[in-house]
């Protein structure tokens, strides 16, 4: 069945004042409706192969459908195969969020699920297997990772009985209708403390793998467990990346068994306990993917410009040097609490909101690591909502993105409306130098942003359309633009640590066109 191209051939096109429609973005055959199955598919057209507005469209696509039909729909929205260099930008399956529960205010399973609807996430990883939130998932787009604990772990291993209950009660009751990918065994088990663990994660791993596979319906569920960065004997820099000798004998198995069930290796990097244990201001800018002046891997030559990705290859570093290059990195938790005590350094709102709003555009961005470019790793937010009855530090109870009433603690660009239409002021769209900006920080804004795979500075290179005039000011207020204009066009990419403005004047001159929404 086709869908008629009224429900959604009013929307215009970003940077244009033509709808899809007119544009060819869209036609009839390329939207498919499956009543039968509560499905609808939609493969678009960009008008440029490297069309930046592809995710916005993408996700204008998803909101007007899902306000347009019943919400068991799920929606798959594809770029058409070679219609744009990155094929994987109108989705967002590589953003997800952490979903604790240890907390006494947390709303009903199904505000939640209503909640994340609205946003442009994936996926969700649980801790546990909440029978009330998979079935609240029910018919939805967002699948779900669910974990045992790691007291767990023994029956799990001892008892392949106990794997097929637990399977039984947790897994099958909600498939088909609930997507449910992965599930976890325990929780950084590794460095736990625990010795006797690590001697048994591997076979409840195989156990629950096995329970798992005698059902058709749960036959393609990955099994894997999630890890700390504390695996690793060195992380720095990411090319040395290893694992502890002493886990060795046991992390090597659990690597096997990733690599022959084409599981991911799953860890959890947080930058922010970087910055803790060095709270230079150099060191925050590099972990809240701000202009620096990097740091240099003199093994692969690579100049790494934010903590996230040193902490990614490093793992993949250590996977390598472990004999599994095959085995793919999930992020399974990263994410900076907005509020602490008065001794927890950075931790604030302005700095939670530029390390999340910062790392879903690099995400977006699909530009990888420096090891594994071309390709976003797939990245779990910690977390969804504050947890009130954690223990510790404030910081432990402050990290989540949206209250419990449901409104955002900050905007990270992950709603729908935001990734939409930018909070960007409502003056302009481009990005420039403010006026008092020294050419040291413009120097260190220029490189930076010409150090990221997305950026084009090209034109700003000898014979490129913006070479002249050959200042520092004029070559980086082209390369800021550029950034900006593909980091999500938020106000916080537009920050160069407090010397760039946003503008409502066309900085384009001559034959140099500054990309903005209006140009």
């Amino acid at each position: 069945m086709y869908l008629n191209s009224d429900s959604v051939r009013d929307i215009r096109d970003p940077e244009h004042p033509y709808s899809l429609e007119q544009l060819s973005v869209l036609s009839e055959e390329s939207i498919i409706v499956d009543e039968k199955s509560g499905r609808i598919q939609i493969n678009f057209t960009p008008t440029v192969q490297h069309c930046s507005m592809a995710t916005v469209i993408g996700l204008c696509l998803r909101v007007k459908l899902m306000q347009s039909f019943p919400p068991h729909f799920k929606v798959d929205i594809n770029v058409s195969p070679g219609s744009h260099a990155n094929e994987e930008s109108g989705a967002q399956s590589f953003i997800g969020v952490n979903y604790g529960q240890v907390a006494d205010n947390l709303p009903s399973p199904e505000s939640t699920v209503h909640l994340l609807l609205s946003t442009t996430v994936g996926k969700i990883r649980l801790y546990g297997a909440d029978p009330a939130i998979l079935r609240a998932l029910a018919g939805t787009r967002i699948s779900a990772v669910i974990g045992t604990g790691n007291g767990d772990i023994p029956s799990l291993a001892g008892d392949p009985s106990a794997a097929s209950s637990w399977v039984a009660a947790n897994v099958l009751p909600f498939l088909p209708s609930t997507s449910i990918s992965a599930v976890s065994v325990g929780n950084e088990a590794l460095s736990s403390g625990d010795p006797s663990i690590a001697s048994l994660l591997l076979p409840a791993m195989q156990n629950l793998r096995s329970a798992l596979a005698a059902s058709p319906l749960a036959a393609d569920i990955k099994v894997s467990s999630v890890h700390s960065m504390a695996v690793l004997a060195q992380s720095e820099p990411p090319s040395a990346g290893a694992f502890h000798s002493d886990l060795a004998p046991s992390l090597h198995a659990v690597l096997d068994f990733l690599n022959t069930t084409g599981s991911p290796f799953m860890i959890n990097p947080y930058p922010f306990f970087a910055y803790r244990s060095d709270p230079r201001p150099e060191t925050l800018a590099f972990c809240l993917f701000q202009p620096n002046i990097g740091r240099f891997d003199a093994g692969t030559r690579i100049t790494y410009t934010n903590m996230f990705d040193a902490q990614i290859d490093a793992i993949r570093s250590a996977l390598n040097a472990a004999g599994f290059p095959g085995v793919d990195v999930v992020v399974a938790e990263t994410g900076w609490p907005y509020r602490g005590d008065p001794d927890e350094v950075g931790t604030n709102i302005e700095n939670a909101r530029a390390f999340n709003g910062n790392l879903i555009a690099h995400l977006r961005s699909m530009a990888g690591t420096p090891l594994m470019p071309g390709k976003s790793v797939e990245t779990y937010i910690f977390a969804l909502y504050d947890e009130d009855l954690k223990p510790g530090p404030t910081s432990e109870r402050s990290f989540g993105l949206f209250r419990t009433d449901l409104t955002m603690t900050y905007d990270a660009g992950l709603t729908a409306t935001s990734a939409v239409a930018p909070s960007a002021s409502p003056a302009g769209r481009w990005c420039v130098p403010k006026e008092e900006a020294t050419d040291q920080e413009l120097q260190e804004n220029l490189d930076y942003a010409c150090g990221q795979a997305s950026v084009d500075c090209r034109p700003i290179q000898l014979g490129g359309m913006c070479y002249e005039p050959n200042t520092v000011r004029s070559h980086a207020a082209y390369a800021m633009n550029q950034l900006f204009q593909v980091s999500g066009r938020n106000t916080w990419n537009c920050d160069f640590r407090q010397s760039a403005m946003l503008t409502a004047t066309n900085p384009s001159f001559n034959g140099c066109v500054f990309p903005g929404t209006r140009s």
